[in-house]
């Protein structure tokens, strides 16, 4: 029996008819949400995680999330339809480890059967490969500037023995003759009066229109291996957390010929311990003194590019903002930077010692008021911002 699942719509949070758009900015939050990174050893969130990853996977493809639609999970996972089997009569396509190819392969040759929507695809024809998506973290100032990662991804891969055929050398795979080679059977129901045709995933050479008799000994006649492949990552300059990186063939390779599929990247941007991002701006709060607020002073300012001098005006007052021009981040596959902000936060000082107090006390008595109010203590417009 197959194991129980939510619902994917569920899984991600979303209504079923969600846009393109809703589905990926569900999944990338359950993503973050359950993160392994953020979650180490811990199994329950290992699991959601894999639940939300398999969830977008389905409703991000047209073609499967249209089948779910119509069918629920028998329309995309092998083991809720009828009939499913192994190549050449085994009973799955599983890889060793964590990779589990009898869902792969469903995907191509049409996975369960039973519902008249089999299609009579041609299990011969080229298809393309799935799709890999992986997360990868990165700093803020990486994001702002760009930097080049080494990410390790374990793809499926033709077997470099048989070439992806799943025969052994000086052998090759015979046409099915329970289905002919079409990879599925006609099958006829009488309900009632009625006659019902259907097709259905043939049993026999689950749906690929082959039989290898002589399988291959490195793949075991999979015609597939997984191999873990370092890849290079060119994370352009002033990417946000909105954004998928897109690497054409670096995905899963195809069956029959047929192109592979592409590598997903979801960019994951920390949070930086004093800099806010604003767009292409960044926003930075200044902590100064009353005296320097007062008096003016020279302020050493941390940026994106390094630390600056900034002359800040004597008077200046709480939550004042000045700008550094060109001191933002770099603008995504454009010229030129945006801005820093620099927010002015006014410290209040909260132990005073008998002198002090008294001192500001005097001061406060020779402070002029602005004309347009009442009397107003010196220490008062600082707390009123």
């Amino acid at each position: 029996m197959p194991e129980e699942k939510r619902d994917y719509y569920e899984v991600l949070g979303i209504q079923k008819g969600a846009t393109e758009d809703e589905i990926k900015k569900a999944y990338r939050k359950t993503a973050k949400k359950y993160h392994p990174d953020l979650h180490p050893d811990d199994k329950i969130a290992e699991e959601k995680f894999k639940e939300c990853n398999e969830a977008y996977e389905v409703l991000s493809d047209p073609n499967k999330k249209a089948r779910y639609d119509q069918f629920g999970f028998a329309g995309v996972d092998p083991n809720y339809g009828a009939g499913a089997g192994g190549y050449g009569g085994g009973s799955g396509f599983g890889f060793d480890g964590d990779i589990d190819l009898g869902d792969i392969f469903s995907s191509f040759f049409g996975g369960g059967g039973g519902f008249g929507g089999f299609g009579g695809r041609n299990p011969n024809a080229p298809q393309r490969g799935r799709d890999i998506q992986i997360s990868l973290n990165i700093t803020f100032e990486e994001a702002a500037k760009g930097c080049k990662k080494t990410v390790e991804v374990p793809r499926v891969e033709d077997c470099s023995e048989c070439g992806g055929t799943g025969a052994a050398k000086g052998s090759e795979a015979k046409t099915c003759s329970e289905c002919g080679g079409k990879g599925y059977i006609n099958v006829q129901n009488r309900m009632g009066f009625t006659v019902v045709s259907s097709q259905r995933q043939c049993t026999k050479c689950g749906g690929r229109g082959k039989i290898i008799e002589n399988p291959c000994h490195k793949c075991g006649g999979k015609g597939k291996v997984r191999r873990k492949k370092k890849i290079d990552v060119e994370v352009p300059a002033g990417i946000s957390e909105d954004r998928i990186l897109t690497l054409r063939g670096l995905g899963d390779s195809g069956f029959n010929g047929g192109p592979a599929g592409d590598l997903k990247i979801i960019v994951n941007i920390k949070k930086h311990a004093y800099f806010k991002r604003d767009g292409y701006n960044v926003w930075f709060d200044k902590h100064v003194s009353i005296v320097e607020a007062t008096l003016g002073a020279e302020l050493e300012v941390p940026t994106l590019d390094g630390n600056v001098k900034y002359n800040m005006p004597a008077g200046t007052q709480p939550n004042d903002v000045f700008k550094l021009k060109g001191k933002g981040i770099q603008r995504l596959n454009s010229v030129g930077k945006g801005d820093q902000f620099v927010r002015i936060i006014v410290d209040i000082p909260k132990n005073l010692s008998s002198e002090q107090k008294n001192l500001l006390l005097q001061f406060d008595k020779t402070y002029t008021a602005p004309k347009n109010g009442g009397k107003e203590g010196f220490f008062d417009k600082f707390k009123k911002k």
